[in-house]
């Protein structure tokens, strides 16, 4: 069973799973959070599940391609049939396949942005979902963070950037190895519910072989005080 779902911010209907792994807010705010790419500029969209986040980057880079990376046959397929159905194959292109062959098929420093909302959580943690598909989705099954990080590292160009989206709780893990890969953060951005909330979530630009003073972003607030969402979150609603 799947559902048909409008984004008309960026003219785009995907089909989603009804009952499985379906997007939620975070794959449209990191989306947003990447840096423009410029006339033939080449994205990587590692985990891209139904392909969310690579036809919303076709949309905000008109003369980009990206390549929508996912595991899983039944979210690859499906993501192929949200490519063709908003007719953006001259755009987008999927590779069906995990992060660790990707040194097969790709030479090192093709592309000028990697992007990736991976699993959060680790193997054996959190709630189980009885939804099929969620828990792949959730949970590092064949790929840990780590893996995720070396992938966009060998794949992204010295000039080019890498843009992740992760759990606070994995914050002093994800900083340890992006340190260890000699990964510098360029900017981060916390996520919060309400100005008054723990964060919920970072997005993180990363660069491969530069030194730089990271900026801390001005915080995410999804909703005010009242429960409405703020005017940056309210257009992907």
């Amino acid at each position: 069973m799947e559902t048909v779902d409008d984004l008309k911010q960026f003219d785009l209907q995907l089909f989603q799973p009804r009952n499985g792994y379906r997007y939620s807010l975070d794959p449209l705010l990191l989306a947003r959070f990447c840096p423009e790419l410029g006339p033939g500029g080449r994205c990587m969209d590692l985990g891209a599940g139904c392909g969310i986040i690579s036809l919303v980057l076709a949309r905000l880079n008109r003369s980009a391609s990206v390549v929508a990376v996912e595991n899983n046959p039944e979210m690859a397929a499906l993501t192929e049939r949200n490519i063709r159905h908003n007719l953006l194959m001259d755009w987008v292109s999927v590779y069906a396949g995990d992060v660790a062959g990707l040194r097969r098929s790709y030479p090192v420093s093709t592309f000028d942005l990697i992007v990736s909302n991976p699993p959060f959580r680790k193997a054996g943690t959190g709630k189980i979902s009885p939804k099929a598909g969620r828990d792949s989705a959730r949970h590092e099954t064949t790929a840990g963070l780590a893996d995720f990080l070396a992938a966009a590292k060998y794949l992204v160009k010295p000039s080019g950037r890498i843009c992740f989206i992760h759990l606070p709780s994995r914050l002093s893990e994800f900083m340890a190895l992006a340190a260890d890969m000699k990964l510098s953060v360029l900017r981060l951005r916390m996520i919060h519910t309400n100005a008054e909330s723990p964060a919920t979530m970072f997005m993180v630009e990363l660069a491969k072989g530069r030194h730089s003073t990271p900026v801390v972003e001005a915080p995410l607030f999804v909703r005010d005080m009242a429960g409405e969402y703020t005017n940056g979150v309210a257009l992907f609603r």
